[in-house]
């Protein structure tokens, strides 16, 4: 689509980027309509994400612990299949440090990383997912993203950027380490730095040092790629793996072939999988529409998340069916893909072309790549994935978020990545609902000038003598109920005797349970024994309907119950009950 198409063929009545592009179908969304003008660029900048591609998903099977080759079979027939089947034009499909490491924590008590066994596990799993991202959509579960906030997500990224830097340490110094967790490696790392292997050491600084200066004095150059290639120059030219220095050693070629998943020991440890295998569908659903969503904004681009997650099963699904382990849609690559000016899913199946001739000409001189140098590059891609910035600007603005994503990086650490998931939607979860128990009401009442402002309900105060306007703030559930009462009684004791209508601003609430309504019910009367009537303004159709359904507007009762407008409501006020209130006025005066 062309970034310059008009706003209102682009998104829905609600604002959002419409489910389907203009010209396509259940396939192609992300392709069509194609525009050859565009066509060239769209080629150069596949190719171009193809190398700044490859050695990061060569350094995600460090932490997936697989074979190196099948990082690059992550980017074929995955990559294919979501280019086919996804809406989004733009979103990369591939290997992902968040869902490599949830995967790795879970097999690491089961299996050696590596062995027969765990690539048994790792393509089980990502079948699993895709079974559950296609049961998510015919469910449609597409909002089980959005229980993972942007603050949840910073806190997760940054908690699994300090487990990718952490678990490449050892690989930079040339040690074996050993552990459960993240800090029990990271211990013995430390304890054992005293052995360290100088040339190992002297690669991987090398490496840091080449990428940081090549990021600084020329950004778009692909220098994990360019420092990879010197890296496997050297090797070969000085026999790196002749002074006791870890080469990665030989790696299969070829393309990948369409094996069934032996899925034998992955159900007898399905109790152990199970959980992991959510995590990650979790994560891939928040983390591949987050990243959809935003480029379709950036763009004014049309993208369908339901559509997004069948490219995402069937994306699963072929890296389960070619030996490989789990995808995502990736961020960083989406973003490689973007700044090299790639507007549709033709880069995406050029950087697939790109990967398979890798794999067919190219793998004898990746087995001369140093693993020093692909912990150092992995140890960025850590690096990388930390939200500093981002939380410090959460702290500031909104601190009981900023401790939420802190505790989702610290279990990351601590207990396990899948772990911090779950804790992270508990724990946003309390947060919501702990807001929505405590909302900030107000009361509504008119200055000097005759303006409206709100006020905090323990201030009082009313609208007009005799008619008090309280505004709820939240939905009204059970949780709230008990301060819904406690303030309106609290508001009218202040009042005085003189009140005569009490109205609740229902402008904020979007719906009433039934504990709210009993609660209402009960306020009803007690506001009547006082000779108040409880009336209430603006609200949507929708709650107008529950006021009926639980008594607190009897047919027909509408116009002097339940007013559209503040206007309209002290109109009504007014004419009704200001006259009688300035007659009880003046007789009491002439009586005195």
């Amino acid at each position: 689509m062309d970034v310059g198409t008009p706003l209102q063929e682009t998104l829905s009545v609600d604002g959002k980027p419409s489910g389907r592009p203009r010209g396509s179908g259940f396939a192609l969304q992300g392709i069509l309509p194609l525009d050859r003008r565009r066509l060239p660029r769209d080629l150069l900048a596949g190719a171009t994400l193809a190398a700044l591609a490859i050695p990061e998903v060569m350094g995600y099977t460090r932490i997936a612990g697989t074979p190196v080759v099948t990082g690059l079979y992550t980017l074929l027939v995955p990559a294919i299949l979501f280019a086919l089947f996804g809406s989004s034009r733009r979103l990369v499909v591939g290997a992902d440090s968040a869902t490599a490491a949830i995967m790795a924590a879970s097999l690491a008590p089961l299996a050696l990383p590596g062995s027969v066994a765990w690539m048994d596990y790792a393509v089980a799993m990502a079948l699993g997912c895709a079974v559950l991202l296609f049961v998510a959509r015919i469910a449609r579960l597409a909002f089980l993203a959005d229980f993972l906030s942007r603050t949840v997500l910073a806190g997760f990224l940054t908690g699994v950027g300090l487990q990718v830097a952490c678990g490449e340490l050892p690989g930079m110094f040339g040690l074996e380490t050993h552990g459960h967790s993240t800090l029990s490696r990271l211990a013995d790392f430390l304890r054992h730095t005293g052995q360290s292997h100088a040339g190992d050491v002297t690669i991987a600084a090398g490496v840091i040092a080449f990428v940081l200066v090549l990021r600084r004095v020329a950004p778009k150059w692909p220098g994990a790629l360019i420092a990879a290639l010197v890296a496997i120059l050297a090797s070969r030219v000085s026999g790196w793996g002749a002074h006791d220095i870890a080469l990665v050693g030989a790696v299969q070629g070829g393309l990948p072939r369409f094996t069934w998943p032996d899925l034998a020991l992955a159900r007898e440890h399905a109790a152990e999988l199970g959980p992991s295998v959510f995590a990650m569908s979790v994560v891939i659903l928040a983390q591949s529409a987050a990243t959809s969503r935003a480029y379709a904004w950036k763009y004014n681009e049309p993208f369908s998340e339901e559509q997004d997650m069948v490219g995402l099963a069937l994306a699963n699904a072929g890296a389960a069916f070619t030996g490989s382990f789990v995808v995502n849609g990736s961020p960083t690559k989406t973003q490689m893909l973007d700044s090299a000016g790639g507007r549709s899913q033709v880069a995406h199946l050029t950087m697939a072309a790109v990967v398979a001739a890798v794999l067919l000409f190219a793998t004898a001189a990746i087995a001369a790549l140093p693993v020093a140098a692909l912990s150092a590059i992995v140890f960025l891609i850590g690096i990388d994935l930390l939200r500093v910035s981002e939380l410090r600007r959460v702290r500031t603005e909104r601190p009981s978020e900023f401790w939420i994503a802190l505790a989702a990086a610290g279990c990351v650490l601590v207990a396990g990545v899948e772990q911090a998931i779950v804790l992270a939607m508990v724990l946003s979860l309390i947060d919501h609902v702990r807001r929505g128990y405590r909302p900030h009401n107000s009361v509504v009442v008119r200055g000097p000038d005759g303006h409206r402002r709100l006020q905090p309900v323990h201030q009082g105060g009313e609208y007009e003598p005799g008619l008090v306007v309280y505004r709820f703030s939240h939905s009204m559930y059970y949780a709230n109920a008990d301060v819904l009462s406690r303030e309106v009684i609290a508001v009218a004791k202040a009042a005085g005797p003189a009140l005569r209508w009490f109205v609740i601003d229902l402008d904020a609430v979007d719906d009433v349970d039934y504990s709210a309504g009993a609660a209402l019910r009960s306020l009803k009367r007690t506001l009547g024994e006082q000779g108040v009537a409880l009336k209430f303004a603006r609200g949507s159709p929708e709650v107008h309907a529950l006021l009926h359904r639980y008594g607190l507007v009897a047919p027909g009762e509408d116009a002097g119950v339940v007013f559209e407008s503040l206007r309209e409501m002290r109109r009504a006020f007014e004419s009704q009950v200001g006259a009688r209130i300035g007659a009880d006025e003046n007789a009491a005066s002439a009586g005195e």
